[in-house]
């Protein structure tokens, strides 16, 4: 995540970054953000140590539409049951031009929070993009086990989406999609 920070944003222009799963379980990004241009906002779904905001549905945020210039999920999109739903609301949430920085695990054991339902590879990001009609503007995987033993068995996908302005349309068609996803997801 530092270097995604560092690489793709400017330390002088002012952003709005919210982080999706924020709660502080081993680390917290919010040290990345600490540009006095930057307003960083920690979004998870119970209160603890990292969170400013707290959920009632990892499917809706309090969020004005296209009114984020930043959004960071890290380790948090494989706990997500439906995160296809997710997805669709961090894209209305973004501004145009605005960005998703994106980890997630490639593999590694399961670490139920309270659930752990997926891995990620290129090909889904790519996917991802395409649903969401963003542009992905960089995706690896680190393929080979880390030398560190406690490392070894982890991996990450990571990711850079970056919207677009959508036509009336388009934004018409995704809040159906949304709309649609977010009511499955809480009928379940």
């Amino acid at each position: 995540m530092q270097r995604l920070v560092s690489t793709h944003l400017d330390r002088e222009r002012a952003i709005q970054a919210i982080d999706i799963g924020s709660y502080d379980v081993n680390g917290s990004y919010r040290t990345l953000f600490d540009s006095p241009h930057w307003r960083y906002t920690g979004v998870d779904l119970e209160k603890g140590p990292g969170v400013d905001v707290v959920l009632s549905s990892p499917y809706r945020y309090p969020f004005a539409s296209r009114s984020v210039d930043v959004i960071l999920s890290g380790q948090a999109f494989e706990h997500i049951e439906f995160f296809w739903a997710t997805w669709l609301e961090m894209m209305r949430v973004l501004k145009p031009g605005g960005l998703v920085f994106l980890i997630a695990p490639s593999r590694g054991p399961e670490h139920r929070y309270p659930q752990d339902c997926w891995r990620f590879y290129p090909d889904g990001y790519r996917a991802l993009a395409k649903f969401g009609r963003c542009e992905l503007v960089e995706v690896h995987t680190d393929w080979e086990p880390h030398p560190d033993p406690g490392s070894g068995p982890w991996g990450d996908t990571v990711g850079v989406f970056r919207s677009r302005a959508l036509g009336l349309r388009e934004r018409f068609e995704l809040a159906l999609a949304r709309r649609a996803l977010q009511a499955q997801a809480v009928l379940k």
